[in-house]
């Protein structure tokens, strides 16, 4: 029940990258029972400690971004129509007739309107609505709008998450809120143990423009190890078979930016604990947290496991709690095997 509270409390909240306040302070009252310490740095990463049992304890950082992709107004029209730019990789083609949130003075509800089909031009209805002839209607004129919203205001699509069946659930952000919902569900479990290791379960900002947050975030952990956490693509977003699959476990990815010694243990405590994984190629070390950890200062052994998610980058986007509570299982159980003599021999494998 936990898990599902904090997804659908940070999918609700607003936190486009580089407004993310919001949603780490979210992830800061949900993890700070299950940490020795909380902080925020300059840059706004959330960074919760479980200190391990020696001073020089080894220094493992789990990492899963917590902005998401936005708006931001770029222009008050006549009328009181507000023009808009992405924040992120938003598909222009989901954006049209959806209600929105304007982030001013105070929040303000609106709708994305466009043409209407009866008056456009020949051959438009059969193209996706350009960004720029995009609108959000708030109701208000003009001169009432510009009390409360300026230009580089933020807004975001407003979504109630929704119950499926099958334990799934839908809504918008949980690329990567998902990953912060495995974080905590790892440090929860983490309580069960007496760690040799110290875990830094970071919640990263700015991921969707650059891995920003991961970055430095690492440089100023130095990590021996890094785990990145995020979300990969489902079932039918393509209906390619070796796609994952919603409820079977997580994703450990296998490719440039996976430690092979780091991988095949990974793997062993899965089936040793009989948890539930899939294996997830991947062979571009770009896209996801674990590439800038990877690369940090001196190098850092790195794995990235993800959650399966159906429909990424839509406000409906889809999971299953299932194989959030199988990736924190995961992770904890892994992390507690962990000692000195595995780390240094990550360096000579």
């Amino acid at each position: 029940m936990e898990i599902k509270n904090f997804l659908v409390e940070t999918s609700q909240a607003a936190g486009p990258s580089g407004y993310e306040s919001q949603v780490g302070e979210i992830f800061a009252r949900y993890i700070r029972d299950y940490a020795d310490e909380v902080s925020t740095d300059a840059l706004g990463n959330v960074v919760a400690v479980r200190r391990g049992a020696g001073p020089d304890s080894p220094k493992v950082m789990l990492a899963g971004h917590i902005d998401e992709i936005g708006l931001l107004i770029t222009k008050i029209e006549d009328g009181g129509f507000l023009r808009f730019t992405r924040i992120g990789g938003i598909d222009q083609r989901t954006l049209l007739a959806q209600e929105v949130i304007v982030h001013g003075k105070q929040p303000l509800k609106g709708v994305i309107g466009a043409k209407p089909p009866h008056i456009q031009e020949p051959g438009e209805a059969k193209k996706a609505v350009p960004m720029e002839e995009l609108f959000i209607d708030t109701g208000l004129p003009k001169e009432k709008v510009e009390r409360i919203v300026s230009v580089g205001d933020i807004a975001t699509i407003a979504r109630t998450v929704v119950e499926l069946q099958n334990d799934l659930i839908a809504g918008k952000a949980f690329d990567d809120r998902a990953g912060a919902a495995v974080i905590l569900a790892c440090f929860r479990e983490l309580v069960r143990f007496k760690t040799n290791v110290s875990v830094y379960g970071v919640a990263t900002v700015q991921e969707e423009l650059g891995t920003r947050g991961a970055r430095t975030s690492a440089y100023a952990i130095e990590p021996d190890l890094g785990i990145g956490i995020d979300v990969t693509f489902a079932d039918r977003d393509d209906l390619l078979e070796e796609r994952s699959k919603l409820g079977k476990g997580p994703a450990i990815a296998i490719g440039p930016q996976v430690h092979p010694v780091v991988y095949q243990q990974m793997i062993q405590i899965a089936e040793k604990r009989g948890i539930p994984y899939q294996i997830d190629p991947s062979p571009s070390p770009f896209g996801t947290d674990t590439a800038p950890i990877q690369v940090s200062r001196g190098g850092t052994a790195s794995i990235l496991i993800s959650v399966p998610l159906r429909y990424m980058h839509t406000s409906v986007e889809t999971l299953s709690l299932k194989d959030i509570e199988a990736a924190g299982r995961l992770l904890a159980e892994f992390i507690a095997g962990l000692d000195d003599q595995f780390v240094e021999g990550l360096s000579c494998f």
